[in-house]
């Protein structure tokens, strides 16, 4: 059954155009991963489903009778003044609704009036058992504890939930928007990025909430292991037009390959077979005027009308533009990183207790934990931003060190993109625009504040940074997190040929799988260190 049909959708935001005659069908049961370059348009297409954007004349979206949405944006409009728990509790009003009708009813049974007459008290006991029923699939006066349950399973913590939302990150405010949607259980899910800023445990608990929903979910996410582990279809969004894929995202990538081959296979035979065509007609039409034969010029225009109706085969695009990373870095020291006893605690709170650890040059290590474990902390104490409480850590002496912020916090956001790329680079106007057009930004945003930018052009330009800054030592926090796949997997190129060391956290299994060659893992106040990337870390701790 389709419950959403899109049929020649034009969209035009401002000056651009960002896709013409697309058509979609969502159909009941469908797990779809929406995917596309950075700007495609696909939170764009959740808000035309949502009427939060008109299609141009002549667009129509069809909605089956009675189906529900709930769409969770990037940024989730929420009361801020209420406690995460609260927020939640109150993402389905229709419990309170449900349980208000219920206390009417059995105060009702009390009265004389109801109970002296068959036929109300009748009606009053079926009304108090539908109630009921409802109440009890609702989860009943079980509830609260329901909502407590799924907001500690996707990652926040105890004492996170009585904390007014005003004062959590914008990832802890996503979870509470995930939560409530997942109470109010819409026929069909739209959820735009809902996997950002969780943890490994999130994230799985995540996945298990997509398979196990009853509904029709639509997940925008960049993460191509949860995309291989929850989705049953591909939809793909890609110059303006829109291309549905049955099957996981790895599935989809080897079919595109082959698709794209067998296109540009019929591409060029089809283009022969016109220059040929062309030829003939050419041909005729002179023999046709020069001998003054009638029947070599019908056969010129009969064969024109035949290539003027065939179908032609659009020359696919094998290459697309990517970003142009290259982190050159340089040997430096052999011993980069040497934690030598290291504790730190926050008033009662143990983070670290006596950690050793060492990272040698041309390492590429991943650091991995539990949301608030300690992986920030102890970036900031290598940044020097936070002292340890007792021990020592020792950068070597020929090491230079780049930083990329999860949250961005080493641009300055007053500042104009090509300023920023100017000033660390030491170049002139031109030279800076150049160089950030090798990153995806166009003339407009190169002269744009960099508040302006969004989070994925914020991470391209935290990257043009780290390149200009030659560094040879790169702590990166969460560096994937904005970037599209494309993107991601150029990243993951760069850091291949690489010639310094790496420091990574990452909640990207399939970045980290592509990237590092050992965790470090927060367990019990310690480095734990396992060898490999982690599906290898998966496996032992699956042995354990």
């Amino acid at each position: 059954m389709i419950q959403i049909q899109l049929t020649n959708i034009t969209l035009v935001l401002g000056a651009k155009r960002i896709f013409e005659n697309l058509n979609w069908e969502i159909k009941r049961g469908q797990k779809i991963g929406l995917i596309g370059a950075n700007g495609a348009g696909k939170s764009s297409l959740f808000k035309l489903i949502q009427d939060e954007h008109t299609p141009e004349l002549g667009g129509l979206i069809t909605r089956a009778r009675l189906i529900t949405t709930g769409y969770l944006s990037q940024h989730p409009e929420l009361d801020l003044s209420l406690t995460a728990f609260d927020a939640a509790l109150a993402g389905n009003p229709r419990v309170a609704e449900v349980h208000n009708e219920l206390e009417q009813v059995e105060k009702s049974l009390g009265d004389f009036e109801i109970y002296s007459n068959e036929k109300k008290l009748q009606q009053a006991l079926e009304l108090q058992h539908k109630l009921l029923e409802e109440y009890q699939s609702l989860g009943g006066d079980s509830y609260p504890e329901r909502v407590r349950g799924l907001l500690l399973g996707l990652g926040l913590a105890e004492s996170e939930l009585t904390k007014p939302l005003s004062v959590l990150s914008g990832g802890q405010k996503k979870l509470v928007g995930l939560a409530r949607l997942m109470l109010i259980k819409p026929d069909v899910l739209l959820l735009d990025e809902p996997d950002n800023h969780l943890d490994f445990p999130g994230k799985l608990f995540l996945e298990k909430l997509i398979q196990d929903y009853e509904g029709t979910v639509v997940i925008i996410s960049h993460d191509r292991y949860l995309l291989d582990a929850v989705v049953t279809h591909i939809a793909e969004l890609e110059d303006g037009k829109l291309t549905m894929f049955e099957g996981d995202y790895t599935s989809f990538i080897s079919d595109k390959e082959i698709r794209l081959a067998r296109q540009e296979e019929l591409f060029f035979a089809q283009q022969k077979q016109i220059v040929r065509l062309e030829a003939a007609i050419k041909r005729l039409a002179i023999w046709g005027k020069v001998y003054d034969n009638e029947d070599l010029s019908k056969k010129s225009k009969s064969m024109q009308k035949r290539l003027d109706k065939m179908e032609k085969i659009d020359k696919p695009i094998t290459e697309r533009k990517r970003m142009g990373l290259q982190l050159s870095g340089w040997r430096g020291s052999n011993k980069v990183l040497e934690l030598d006893n290291v504790s730190k605690s926050f008033g009662n709170k143990k983070v670290f207790s006596n950690v050793n650890q060492t990272i040698w040059h041309g390492e590429r290590v991943g650091l991995i934990g539990a949301n608030g474990a300690g992986k920030s902390v102890l970036l900031k104490m290598i940044l020097g931003k936070e002292n340890p409480d007792t021990g020592e850590i020792k950068i070597g002496p020929s090491i230079s060190i780049g930083h990329y912020s999860q949250e961005h916090e080493t641009l300055e956001f007053n500042q104009k993109v090509v300023d920023a790329v100017r000033y660390a680079g030491e170049m002139n106007e031109g030279k800076a625009t150049a160089f950030l057009l090798h990153y995806l930004f166009t003339y407009k945003q190169v002269t744009q504040k960099i508040s302006e930018l969004s989070g994925g052009e914020r991470s391209r330009l935290q990257l043009a940074l780290l390149v200009l800054s030659g560094a040879n030592f790169l702590l990166l926090d969460e560096p994937t997190n904005n970037l599209d796949i494309a993107s991601a997997e150029v990243l993951e190129q760069a850091l291949e040929d690489f010639v310094g060391t790496v420091l990574v956290i990452s909640h990207d299994r399939y970045f980290l799988d592509r990237t590092v060659e050992r965790l470090l893992v927060i367990e019990n106040n310690q480095l734990i260190e396992y060898q490999g990337g982690y599906s290898d870390y998966l496996e032992k701790k699956g042995r354990k």
